[in-house]
């Protein structure tokens, strides 16, 4: 039979159960404005009860509050995370495009190609009125100065952008380690607290930010799995395992992670490329490579890989044909690899041989047999033996127009209209300058471009060059060795405008101008010149054209995703926020529960007031 006191202890856990209920909700209004605050629910349920001996049998025992939980939806955080990975790879993307964008735009204000080409080609018309003038074949070859450095300047241009995304790679990575030590302290405590039965609301929702941080600068998967205190798993301990991981790679294993540590790389992967670009290492004892470039990665990592390593799946790839004790020769099939002239090879680097990288420190390219032919310091690794038919690549295809591809684009212009422009001018050594010295090409000023590289006050000027030649070397002095950067206007030219070729025949006298006239329809034609199916004039259209869409693409995609995480966020607050009119309610309902119980306990006082006083013998 119950205790005489046995409807007061009822109604204290009346008391102590909606003062509980009062308090959370109290925490919950007082964090309505805390960002990843997750709305807090006292859980109750109904006392066992006991058993009285008597004909009704269990007697009720009152309510008993078992836990404050958060409440929160883990569909909708995985939903987050992974549009999150998405919205940060396309505000990357968005905000790098835009610079691209700023850099090739013309307008009233700001000379572009166009510009700057149409300013060539008059000062060239006005040559073919007066090529003996000196003073105008000064002007003109001003002009071409001006179109050198537009080139120069839109390579330095995209050469600091790779350095600045480079450097944010280092920074994310940095801020990825910060976030895996943060998660993994909060693992702990949290298992500290929650093995006594205790729920660690605040250190989950803690834990939480921190991966809604993290899910924007990369993709996230996070498994949480209950620790049993048997093998049999019959009893829970109330710890969890919980573990994070990265484009498929763990990063956080409980109380252990791994960090990222960036290392430069000792060679580049591109001709164009800026020096010393990152790659990213697990720095455990393994210390293995993290894949920049697999199907799983995504966030803001994603985006500066791409903006950094993008090349349109244009790198070197072939199949091994041959190998030596120290050289390898590979067959190549693609246009861009087959076409100097679009050609990216750094003149040293590393190379993978059948999966396996070696160093090369240098290489040949033969034509005929659309080959070639690297140098490999094999070093401590055994001979290059029994590799014939397998896969050979330097670098990895990154399916987006990045800054390596527009740097390429840039080189192909610049090759394609010197190599154009220096034949005219030399015509197999028929073009005579103002001083009736026949151009050669191994001379002191035959070739009107050439590169900005001086070596004992004589620029190189393509002498290993012949025109239908077989052969390109990674150290020959071809136009593969031209790019936008160096690009430049023959010193000996500037020196002296007089070594200007305006014709092939001084007799015709000083203002003979075929050479000039043949000048003239480089711009516009096709035959004499011409780049991704267009004219030389139209250089810009084709880049601005690749520009656009992705700039485009990068915006319609950053505003979807942006949305579509407004939309999650809102569902994730509809069940996890707090919202002030539904917790008004909830005070004014635990409060008339703890007045029904004070009024119990009065009751009960009464009951007992008249059962000791008014009661007895």
């Amino acid at each position: 039979m119950p205790s005489q006191f046995f409807g007061l202890n009822i109604a204290y856990t009346g008391l102590v159960s909606a003062q509980a209920a009062i308090n959370t909700t109290g925490n919950n209004i007082s964090n309505v404005e805390t960002k990843g605050y997750s709305r807090q629910e006292a859980i109750q349920k109904a006392a066992d009860a006991i058993r009285t001996n008597t004909t009704y049998g269990m007697a009720g025992a009152g309510v008993v509050t078992t836990a404050i939980q958060q409440i929160r939806d883990a569909y909708y955080d995985t939903k987050y995370w992974d549009n999150n990975a998405d919205l940060g790879q396309y505000n990357i993307k968005q905000y790098y495009m835009k610079q691209i964008e700023d850099y090739f735009t013309e307008s009233n204000t700001v000379d572009g190609f166009t510009a700057i080409y149409d300013d060539f080609y008059n000062a060239l018309s006005e040559v073919q009125k007066s090529a003996g003038d000196e003073s105008i074949r000064a002007q003109f070859i001003s002009f071409a100065g001006n179109l050198t450095t537009y080139f120069n300047e839109m390579s330095t241009d995209l050469t600091k952008l790779q350095e600045d995304t480079n450097a944010e790679i280092k920074n994310k990575a940095d801020e990825i380690t910060s976030i895996a030590t943060q998660v993994a302290n909060l693992n702990k405590q949290i298992n500290v607290i929650e093995i006594n039965g205790v729920t660690a609301n605040e250190l989950r929702d803690q834990r939480a930010i921190l991966i809604d941080q993290l899910s924007l600068i990369v993709d996230v998967d996070v498994v949480e799995t209950p620790i049993y205190t048997s093998e049999s798993g019959e009893q829970l301990s109330g710890a969890n395992r919980y573990n994070v991981y990265i484009a498929g790679q763990q990063l956080v294993d409980c109380y252990d992670y791994n960090s990222l540590v960036c290392v430069a790389r000792d060679s580049k992967i591109n001709q164009s490329d800026a020096e010393g670009l990152y790659d990213l290492y697990w720095n455990d004892s393994n210390g293995l490579e993290f894949n920049l470039y697999g199907k799983n990665l995504g966030g803001e990592l994603k985006g500066l890989i791409e903006i950094r390593d993008g090349n349109n799946e244009e790198y070197f790839n072939g199949t091994i044909q041959a190998t030596t004790v120290n050289t390898a020769t590979i067959g190549v099939t693609a246009d861009y690899l087959t076409d100097m002239n679009k050609g990216t090879l750094s003149a040293t680097g590393v190379i993978s041989l059948n999966y396996r990288e070696y160093e090369y420190t240098g290489w040949s390219y033969d034509a005929v047999t659309q080959a070639y032919t690297f140098d490999i310091d094999v070093g401590t690794d055994p001979p290059l033996a029994g590799l014939a038919g397998k896969a050979a690549a330097i670098g990895t295809a990154v399916d987006y127009q990045g800054i390596p591809y527009y740097q390429q684009q840039l080189n192909e212009w610049v090759r394609t209209f010197a190599q154009t422009v220096n034949e005219i001018e030399i015509s197999n050594e028929e073009g005579t300058d103002l001083y009736g010295d026949k151009l050669t090409r191994s001379g002191t000023g035959g070739l009107f471009f050439a590169e900005n590289i001086v070596n004992n006050d004589v620029p190189y000027i393509f002498s290993d060059y012949l025109p239908g030649m077989a052969t390109t070397t990674s150290t020959g002095d071809t136009y593969y060795q031209l790019t936008a950067s160096n690009f430049t206007v023959s010193y000996n030219m500037v020196k002296d405008a007089g070594k200007l070729a305006t014709t092939t025949d001084i007799a015709n006298g000083e203002d003979a101008y075929d050479l000039v006239t043949e000048l003239l329809t480089v711009k516009d034609d096709k035959d004499k010149m011409s780049f991704r199916g267009c004219s030389s004039a139209e250089f810009l259209q084709s880049i601005t054209s690749d520009i656009a869409l992705n700039a485009n693409s990068s915006n319609t995609f950053q505003a979807n995703y942006k949305n579509i995480s407004n939309a999650i966020s809102n569902q994730r607050l509809s069940i996890s926020g707090v919202d002030n009119d539904e917790e008004a309610i909830n005070l004014v309902k635990f409060q008339n529960a703890f007045n029904l119980a004070s009024k119990m306990v009065q009751v009960m006082t009464e009951i007992y007031d008249r059962l000791i006083l008014n009661t007895g013998v």
